[in-house]
């Protein structure tokens, strides 16, 4: 009897040992994921992806992959939350990296635009039931992450009016690194992969600037607060306010947009290194802003849109915001369009719905206005530099990868500005202006590679790249992402 007892007191020990040791296996696995570790999830990480998880919007075909939507707290005491929208790869998403994409404005939607009319995996349609299926969405070359940023954007929202008086670039930027670094918590399984930030337009500014943030702060940041940040791929980008509207006058003129005699007028009377426009100045741009008024000026060749919708062309304009000169002026607030000029219209309409708000996890403070996809409720931006050159000399220097791109019929922010801007660099010639190829042996633009800084044009592309050319635009993301260089001939 007492052998038996003591074989089974053994046997006991040893159950209770095992389970011990695999409950501290579990704990330190669970723990060290989001460092760069491997294993299982925490019961409280599940709980909260669950909570997030997107099962089926409304007028949605099916797909394989996952999809989350949900808030991120970026300040507790003031209650500022940005919302997110995340696409798992269509296929091998735990080998693929990370991207992040911004759209500008300041103030618009890169729910509205990035996803839902450029390179996300769904596009409302014209009988404002149904979702399409993007067969170039970029989310089948990484997993996508969109978030509307800053408060005020979309669906982000704050508890303390205040905040949307306080916005600018400074704060933008501070709001998204915290937004990323508690994501992160959120997806532990996602941070030790590559991580990539893309962008448009204002995100000239947005993009480098949260790169800056992320650069600087892995420096001294905890380990559980390290961002794989690898490198970001800007398009038609804002980037200096000097060659930026010089650039937009020469492509309007260089392109039939403006007679001879209004670019003389503005190129005699306009200094563009200043932030204040003269009498004379203010008339000249007045003559130049008037043909955008009959013609796209985010896409020269598309046709306008001819619906009678209020979403329309025109936004609320933003005081304070980067160029100075340029913002001053109603031309300079139209909405970028899309292939389908309307395409804008049934967006607006489609998130707006009860039950798709719903599905997303989005609009939970009830907010007293209509999403749009440029913010109605941003009047002041408090701080924008006069030029991004500076964080990118800074961050060429700290070994990013960093590519620009330039739809070539774009005349809001042209590809001579964008060519007149990365001059100013001041970098060396690596490999000289040559033409690429798209997998159908077309050429698709053409490219130039810097020290540090490769330059990308997309031929017939406007301002928002995807829509325009939405196969060439995945072709570039995958050797952006491979780190390979377009091909310089028919393959």
């Amino acid at each position: 009897m007492a052998s038996n007892a003591a074989v089974s007191f053994s046997f006991v020990f040893l159950l209770l040992s095992l389970s011990l040791a695999m409950a501290a296996r579990v704990s330190t696995v669970t723990e060290n994921y989001g460092y760069g570790g491997g294993g299982v999830l925490s019961k409280d990480v599940l709980a909260q992806q669950e909570a997030d998880r997107v099962v089926r919007l409304p007028g949605q075909p099916p797909v394989e992959f996952k999809q989350y939507a949900g808030y991120v707290t970026v300040n507790e005491s003031h209650g500022r939350a940005l919302f997110y929208w995340f696409f798992e790869a269509v296929t091998k998403p735990e080998k693929k990296p990370l991207v992040l994409w911004l759209n500008g404005g300041p103030g618009c939607s890169s729910i509205g635009y990035g996803e839902a009319e450029e390179l996300g995996p769904f596009f409302p349609q014209k009988d404002l039931q149904t979702l399409k299926l993007n067969r170039y969405s970029w989310n089948k070359a990484a997993n996508l992450l969109f978030v509307e940023s800053p408060v005020g954007v979309g669906f982000s929202y704050t508890n303390t009016s205040s905040d949307i008086n306080q916005l600018g670039d400074s704060i933008t930027a501070k709001d998204a690194y915290k937004f990323l670094v508690n994501w992160f918590k959120r997806f532990p399984q996602y941070k030790s992969h590559d991580f990539y930030i893309s962008g448009e337009s204002y995100a000239g500014h947005y993009v480098p600037q949260l790169a800056e943030a992320i650069f600087d702060s892995n420096k001294q940041a905890p380990k559980a607060d390290y961002i794989n940040l690898k490198g970001f791929m800007i398009g038609n980008a804002l980037l200096d306010d000097e060659t930026d509207q010089k650039g937009m006058i020469d492509y309007a003129w260089d392109h039939a947009v403006i007679s001879d005699r209004v670019y003389e007028d503005v190129k005699a009377k306009c200094n563009f290194s200043l932030p204040n426009v003269s009498d004379d100045c203010n008339t000249a741009l007045n003559a130049y802003f008037a043909v955008y008024r009959i013609i796209d000026m985010y896409s020269l060749y598309a046709p306008d849109c001819v619906s009678n919708s209020s979403s329309s062309r025109q936004r609320r304009p933003i005081q304070g915001v980067a160029p100075k000169m340029f913002s001053q002026f109603d031309g300079w607030h139209k909405k970028p369009a899309g292939y389908d000029p309307c395409a804008s219209d049934y967006t607006e309409i489609y998130f707006n719905k009860p039950d798709v708000q719903a599905a997303l996890h989005a609009n939970v403070t009830k907010m007293g206005y209509n999403w749009t996809h440029c913010s109605d409720v941003i009047v002041n931006w408090n701080d924008a530099p006069a030029s991004i050159l500076p964080t990118l000399k800074k961050l060429i220097a700290g070994g990013l990868r960093i590519w620009v791109f330039s739809g070539d019929t774009d005349g809001r922010i042209p590809v001579t500005a964008t060519r007149l801007t990365l001059q100013k660099l001041g970098l060396k010639t690596v490999q000289e202006w040559t033409p690429w190829y798209t997998f159908h042996q077309q050429v698709g633009g053409w490219t130039i590679e810097y020290e540090g800084l490769t330059f990308v044009t997309i031929r017939g592309a406007g301002h928002q790249v995807p829509t325009f050319k939405p196969r060439e635009a995945l072709q570039l993301l995958k050797h952006f992402l491979a780190d390979k260089k377009l091909p310089p001939a028919p393959f």
